[in-house]
């Protein structure tokens, strides 16, 4: 089978985006609604909001990889590189640094031009750590076939074979030339944003010009376009979207990488934006029923409930897997039960965490609405 890049019509990808123009309308609207309730936050939220949706991106981006990374080391280092800790926090996993550093630069740098430069220095960023690896910082150099396999040995399923190592050179200045004639404010630029994005990913995917890394890079990629498109870095997490259904993810991306007729990627990409702009709206509006939780609660919480409130608020919109329990809690605390059923019933009774089940099944949630 030929696969796109082998295809004469290469580069010269095609769309029928009549299936998605209200999509991309509804994009516009939610951008403009997003904007404006990040705006009207206080800095203090602002910055929470801003760090969460930086946390979800470096999580996601991991975890679509099959890669898993503790959230309270990614988001240290997230909170390091901004400049938001006096004296930095400790970061114990070395994939956590680099994330850190890949999501503060992708979004200090939304509004420049794509260089070989910034992509090299992403890679750093991402896979310094790695001693198996032989390039690192360039483009992939070795000579045997860059093949996407799945399943056991012996019984291999090909998905996609990228190009050899020798044109990634000319493939990736063709690519970042491209790329940069493509921004909007061009008078050949792509308008909407998650069109140009859509593409921007399938065709760097399709290089896949890293000996690893190509899939975080190039979702970095895609929220660079976006993020131009509104011209401020993008209030939502794309990857966080992507790994909720990561299975559709790529058999969207293996069927796009047989063609250059873009459009089934397209009503694929442009619906996944949205929904990943819904989930933000969501997040925001915990952050704002977080700050009133505590408004309302601080000051009648011990130190030691106050670690397992925040521990369960650390869960997001989506909330504590399973509930609080009394074992749950003691794991948190380092406190005996008799101390953690105190706790929970004294949290029930005055209104802070919500009762469900009983006996065994007894279990917490935290009362937002209250």
């Amino acid at each position: 089978m030929q696969y796109n890049w082998q295809q004469s019509d290469w580069t010269k990808f095609s769309c029928d985006l009549s299936e998605v123009e209200d999509d991309l309308l509804r994009y516009l609207e939610k951008t403009a609604h997003l904007s404006g309730i990040l705006k009207a936050l206080p800095e203090e939220l602002k910055n929470e909001a801003v760090v969460d949706t930086m946390t979800a991106e470096a999580m996601k981006t991991s975890e679509i990889e099959d890669e898993y990374i503790s959230r309270a080391d990614v988001k240290s280092s997230i909170r390091n590189q901004l400049g938001l800790n006096l004296v930095p926090e400790p970061v114990h996993d070395q994939r956590a640094t680099g994330l850190g550093q890949l999501m503060a630069e992708v979004r200090n740098t939304f509004s420049e031009k794509l260089t070989e430069a910034h992509l090299f220095d992403w890679h750093k960023m991402l896979l310094s750590y790695r001693q198996d690896l032989s390039t690192i910082g360039n483009w992939r150099q070795h000579s045997e076939h860059t093949q996407i396999v799945s399943g056991a040995l012996g019984k291999e399923k090909i998905h996609f074979e990228a190009p050899p190592s020798a044109m990634m050179p000319g493939m990736m200045a063709q690519f970042i030339h491209w790329f940069n004639e493509a921004m909007p404010e061009k008078g050949s630029g792509i308008k909407a944003s998650p069109v140009r994005a859509a593409m921007a990913h399938v065709y760097f995917e399709s290089i896949h010009p890293f000996e690893d890394g190509n899939g975080r890079i190039g979702r970095a990629i895609a929220e660079k376009a976006l993020s131009q498109g509104l011209g401020a870095p993008v209030p939502f997490s794309l990857s966080r979207a992507i790994e909720s259904s990561k299975k559709d993810y790529y058999q969207a991306l293996e069927q796009a990488q047989k063609s250059n007729d873009l459009t089934r990627w397209m009503e694929y990409f442009i619906p996944t934006v949205l929904k990943a702009q819904e989930t933000a709206a969501a997040e925001i509006d915990f952050i704002l029923k977080k700050a009133r939780f505590f408004d309302r609660f601080r000051e009648k919480l011990s130190e030691r409930q106050l670690q397992v409130v925040r521990r369960m608020f650390d869960e997001g919109p989506s909330g504590f897997e399973g509930g609080m329990n009394a074992r749950k809690y003691c794991g948190i605390a380092g406190t005996s039960k008799a101390t953690a059923t105190r706790d929970l019933q004294y949290l029930h009774q005055i209104g802070a965490l919500l009762l469900s089940g009983g006996g065994r099944s007894t279990r917490y949630e935290v009362d937002l609405e209250g």
